[in-house]
């Protein structure tokens, strides 16, 4: 590995690309210790912490959510509005037309639309939020200005940053190294580590946690680490043969190859959504009906951690899961095209059976890939009510972290090879 950097670092056109990167990333980690002014920054800390989602864009925004500063909601308005426009495809002619026959211009007006759709997103969203986790005067600091300016001007403060940060990520996709988006959700994750292993050390020297403790943690995490990398990059291969075809003079097919189905085609996207569905009721219940009992009782029987809580949960990551898998494969489509081109599954008929076939095996890799995401949700709340300190990692930092790392190496590693040079993946 260490001599595949040398190499890499030799290179004059990676080298410039790697720098690059780097300085748009330190820029992005400046931006998120800028604050935002007009708000009781104490008080929305402490509400942050009550909400799973809201914990979990804060972790993907390194801690800028928690402390409100200006890269508070880092590219979440972005990664929501580019799942609208996937399912606005979907169920837009013209949308769908810009996203399979468009190509270069479409694929530019879709990326601009979901620009658009963000920035909306940025600024009902910040707005929303703050909103959301209590009265004006619990969350504004008095400055002399209407309420209304005040969150008028902290909407346009937080969007701004969001657009700044869109802009960054495509800057480093565009002349950087891997996809920027997800090496700004990257870093903004790994720079939360530092802070939860000091709170880690701190609470072994106080006595609110043994000592041994702390190397079951590193191997646990190393453990885990390992497993979502070997499902990350597990993949179930289908066998396809192609018959040989005679045209003219020369003879086409006849060739062996493999249609890969991933265990987690969906990535952590079921996660995301289970998070959301189940936290939305608990948010919007805390923003207008804190004072009622019904408050209170949902909190106690249906609230965050509840067993009622977790089992609902648990059933929305299975749901997400086909409901993401359709969205993104389609076993029809696979088989038409195999026909098309002479392809075929060994003892398997062409056509309809084809496709009912691939569609069973995504099926049970699909509910082995659910099964697998519940297991890594689940982990951080064990650990949490076991040792009563919070995890160093959210549900979904852990395969958001191994996914960015292998797809950026995955990117270097092309471009190595694209030069003769031997690289990380053998």
């Amino acid at each position: 590995m260490f001599e595949t950097i040398r190499n890499a670092w030799k290179v004059k056109e990676i080298r410039k690309k790697i720098l690059y990167t780097l300085l748009v990333l330190f820029l992005y980690r400046l931006g998120c210790f800028v604050p935002v002014p007009g708000l009781n920054v104490t008080y929305l800390q402490a509400q942050v912490g009550n909400y799973d989602l809201l914990q979990l864009l804060s972790v993907m925004s390194g801690g800028a959510l928690g402390d409100w500063t200006l890269f508070a909601l880092g590219v979440g308005p972005y990664i929501t509005a580019s799942i609208i426009l996937q399912l606005l495809t979907m169920a837009i002619p013209k949308l769908e037309y810009l996203a399979k026959e468009g190509g270069e211009e479409g694929r530019k007006k879709i990326q601009r639309y979901t620009r658009y759709l963000a920035i909306a997103m940025a600024m009902v969203e910040s707005v929303g939020i703050i909103m959301s986790l209590g009265s004006a005067k619990d969350v504004l600091i008095p400055m002399g200005l209407p309420s209304w300016i005040q969150f008028a001007v902290i909407g346009i403060v937080l969007t701004a940053g969001t657009t700044l940060v869109m802009w960054m990520g495509e800057r480093i996709s565009e002349k950087g190294i891997g996809n920027g988006v997800s090496l700004i959700i990257f870093i903004g994750i790994i720079a939360n580590i530092p802070g939860r292993i000091q709170a880690y050390i701190q609470a072994a020297v106080n006595g609110m946690l043994n000592f041994w403790i702390l190397p079951l943690i590193i191997i646990g995490l190393l453990l885990l680490v390992v497993g979502v990398t070997f499902i990350d990059m597990g993949q179930r291969k289908v066998p396809v043969q192609y018959a040989k075809q005679v045209k003219g003079r020369k003879i086409y097919g006849g060739q062996s190859s493999f249609i890969p189905l991933k265990i987690t085609q969906s990535g952590v996207l079921p996660l995301i959504f289970a998070m959301s569905i189940t936290s939305f009721p608990q948010l919007i219940l805390q923003a207008f009906f804190s004072k009622s009992s019904f408050y209170a009782w949902w909190t106690k029987y249906l609230g965050t951690g509840t067993v009622i809580y977790m089992i609902v949960y648990a059933a929305m990551i299975i749901a997400f899961s086909y409901f993401a898998n359709a969205m993104s494969f389609n076993p029809h489509d696979v088989a038409r095209d195999m026909q098309q081109y002479g392809g075929f599954i060994p003892g398997i008929r062409p056509g309809r059976p084809t496709a009912e076939y691939i569609t069973r095996i995504s099926n049970r890799l699909t509910l082995f890939g659910a099964i697998f995401l519940m297991i890594v949700a689940v982990i951080p709340t064990i650990f949490t009510s076991l040792t009563r300190i919070s995890s160093i990692f959210g549900p979904t930092s852990i395969l958001i972290m191994v996914s960015v790392a292998l797809e950026t190496v995955r990117t270097l590693e092309a471009q190595l090879l694209a030069r003769n040079y031997r690289g990380f993946l053998k």
